[in-house]
Formats: structure tokens, sequence, C-alpha cells
């Protein structure tokens, strides 16, 4: 069912950890190849090689590439109440973490006359990306919307790939949630095509989609190779791959609930990975037998079966739960689970995970829908240096620099100093053009250096 990895008996270091730890086949790189001419396609023919990829990769020819306001209005008004209700309860629990995210703006006194000041400064436009494939995530359409609108970004625009179930527009409950956050600029577009469409922008009858400064949001492998490819033209949150769940667990845990969350998880994607680390050999048996009976009874029997069974997933059994911590902060997963005594204290000492759920009333699906908190987040190790998203992905930080005369007579003469010292005496001339008197003298004789490349 599940792959076993035994860990006792040693402590491995960070670099083994690496290359013993499970994780999924996921080559952006060999992707692009595939991503190319499609993204060059739609920057040069526009709205019809966006038509001809829906066609293509989604079987449906959309009838627009704008999805009308009464299209979007009318799936608010045919949405089930129980959905909505859920969804107007996710976006306001939403709404009380990203608000207190907001960054305030800072001044430092440097000097007598001289202050930088630290501007927050929202993205002029950004493109939010909710992908349709196995699942509908109308989910996704919150976790990118609120901390987009709670940074101030004044212009978003939402593309999701049209459905042929559903006359070619996304699918209606991600059309529902975009009405409820106030979203009216949402694109039937979906896969790479949406990410070049977004990026490049396009003209259809008469109406422009105008290009994006970042796009965010999870998607396929094709999705994360055309943001690796347009990255730089555009700013991404993320290269987001397959998503993990990851589960620190001791003999206090429930192997029921254990084994439940590993497959909440298991069913989005055959790719999904499940890693339970252990120093509890009882409870890896408990929670293998459980999985049995759970994976047979579920839905997507097919999809999570695969998903548990795969490379990306296993239960790793350590000596004891330092070694425990080493192996969850070596993997870094997107999800993390502490289900141990004391796990307050030890969810303290996890240094690297995208989200960290405490205790055993606080599963990933909390996280994914209603906690608050944000389901986009880093995967395949990348927590161990990125975050997931949040307001502060859609600020950009400004720098505001104000110095009066006397404040730069009393520094010129450092930076004429250190302008030479670079080999860059215009920079330095700059100064003694306003402040001559700060000339440092003679410069030393003998070779200038040149500055570092």
């Amino acid at each position: 069912m599940i792959p076993r990895l035994d860990l006792r008996g040693r402590r491995p270091g960070l670099r083994e950890l690496r290359a013993a730890l499970p994780r999924a086949d996921f080559d952006v790189e060999a992707a692009l190849g595939a991503v190319r001419p499609v993204v060059e396609d739609v920057r040069e023919r526009g709205a019809a090689a966006l038509h001809d990829a829906a066609e293509r990769f989604d079987g449906v020819r959309p009838p627009a590439l704008r999805v009308p306001a009464e299209v979007v209005a009318g799936a608010l008004e045919t949405l089930d109440p129980l959905v909505r209700a859920a969804l107007e309860e996710s976006i306001r629990r939403a709404r009380l973490v990203h608000a207190d995210q907001r960054r305030s703006e800072g001044v430092t006194r440097v000097a007598p006359g001289g202050t930088v000041r630290e501007r927050w400064v929202p993205v002029d436009r950004v493109g939010l990306y909710v992908p349709g494939g196995r699942a509908v995530y109308p989910s996704s359409v919150v976790m990118n919307v609120v901390p987009a609108q709670e940074a101030g970004v004044p212009s978003l625009a939402v593309a999701s790939p049209p459905q042929r179930d559903h006359g070619g527009w996304p699918h209606p409950t991600i059309l529902a949630a975009c009405a409820l956050l106030g979203v009216d600029e949402v694109y039937a577009v979906g896969g790479a095509q949406a990410v070049a469409a977004l990026a490049y922008g396009f003209e259809e009858d008469g109406a422009v989609c105008e290009p994006v400064s970042l796009v965010t949001g999870p998607g396929n492998i094709y999705v994360t190779a055309a943001k690796r490819l347009l990255k730089g033209l555009i700013g991404i949150d993320s290269e987001a791959g397959p998503t993990e769940i990851g589960v620190l667990a001791d003999d206090t845990a429930d192997p029921e609930h254990v084994a439940a969350d590993l497959v909440s998880q298991a069913e989005h994607d055959p790719l999904a990975a499940a890693v339970l680390v252990t120093d509890s050999p009882a409870l890896a048996a408990a929670v293998e037998e459980a999985l049995g009976r759970r994976v047979s009874a579920t839905k997507h029997t097919e999809r999570v079966a695969e998903a548990l069974a795969g490379r990306q997933s296993a239960v790793v059994l350590v000596d004891d739960l330092e070694v425990g911590l080493d192996v969850v902060n070596a993997y870094a997963a997107e999800h993390l689970e502490i289900h141990t005594a004391d796990a307050a204290a030890v969810a303290a000492r996890v240094r690297n995970a995208g989200a960290v759920f405490v205790g055993t009333w606080a599963p990933v699906s909390l996280g994914d829908y209603c906690a608050g908190s944000n389901h986009v987040l880093p995967t395949g190790g990348c927590a161990c240096h990125s975050s997931g998203l949040s307001v502060q992905s859609f600020l950009r930080g400004i720098h505001v620099v104000e110095y009066d005369e006397a404040a730069l007579r009393e520094v010129g003469g450092h930076v004429v100093v250190l302008a030479r010292a670079e080999d860059l005496p215009a920079h330095g001339e700059a100064v003694l053009a306003r402040v001559p008197e700060v000339e440092p003298g003679a410069w030393p004789p003998g070779p200038t250096g040149s500055r570092p490349s």
C-alpha cells in the first residue's frame, strides 16, 4: 500500500536525507519543450491562439475568452446555498488572517537630516490562475483573491480552464466564488496558454486583456513550466508541484486520524505525496492497516492507491522525535501535521514547512478551506527557502531616500572614496558637484582596482 523507509539505528545528515526521502517525479525542464510553442503562439496570435489551444487541450472552444458579467452573476444565483455559506465563511476567515499581514511604512533616521523610508506598494495588476482538472477549486479563488485584495492590488484578472460540460465557461462554482469576491474580470483560459495570455495580454472583439505584472496560483506541470519560461517578463509566486502532506507522529497519535489525512491529500493527484515520519512501529502498522480500509472505501480509490504506492510516499521509521524533526525539516513539506505529545512544543521546532498543523484537531483539510490560512504553499522541498501566498506576495518595498545638504556633506567623502575604490569615479563626482568641499584628498597612487563583476 505504502513503501517503508527505515532510518533507525542512525542519524543521517541533511545531504543523506535529501537524497533518501521520497519525492515525486516532476520534471519542469522537460515540460518546457512542449510549453514553449504554445506560449509563442499566444504571443504572436493572441485570442485566435487561445481559442485553438482551448479546443486542443480542453476539448471546447469557449463562446468568448472573457466570461460575460451576467454569466458570472448567474453562477452565484444558482449556487447551492450550503456551498455559498461555506465559501462566505472561508472568505471571512481568510480576510481576518490576511488583513493582519498588511505592512506599515517605517522611517529610519540614519543621520541628522538623512532618512530612509520604506513604502509598501501593491503590484499594479495581477493574474490569478485557478486550476480545473480532476477537481473544482473555488477555494483557490479565495486563496488567491483575498490576499491580493487585502494588499490593495487595484486590478485583478482570474483565469480558469473552459469546461465542455458548462458551455465552454469555467466551472460555475469557480465563477460563483469570483462573484462573491467582487471579481468581474474572468477568462475561460487554462494551462500554459493562460499564463501566456496574462503575461502578454490580448484583444478580442475590441475588448483588451491588459498584461499583468504578477501571476499566482497552482496548476499542473505545464502551468508551472509556463511560469518558469515567462519569469522575468512577469513575477510568479512559485513553481508549484504536486501536493504534499508530511505527518510527524509518536505513539500518542490516533492512527485513524493519520490515515484519513494521508488519504485526503492523496486524492488530489496520482503524484500527490504522503509521508508519515514516526518513532512508533506500532503506530506505523496501525496506520498501514487503516489505510487499507480507507483507500478501498474512498471515492477516488485508484488515484489514492497510486499516490500512496508511488515513490513520492512512504512511512519513515526513526529512533526518536529528534531524528524525526531532522527528517521533516529536511523534507520541508508543503503541509506538515504534528501528532505527538506536546504537539505545540514540537511544532515550534519545525523550521521548514509551508504550513504546520498542530495536534489532532487541525487537519490539513481545515487549512485547505476554512482555517483562515492560505493553501497556496511551496512544494518539492521549496519550503526551506520560500513562503506561501500572502499579502506580502502582492507588495513591493520601495526605499525613499531623503538627505539634506548638511547630511550629504557629512557622509559625502565616504561616498567619493568608495566610488574611487570601485573605479567608478563619476559616482563620486556626482557628490562633489554638490558639495565640493568633501574631496577626500589625492587618491593613493598605483593601479585602481576594478569593480567585481
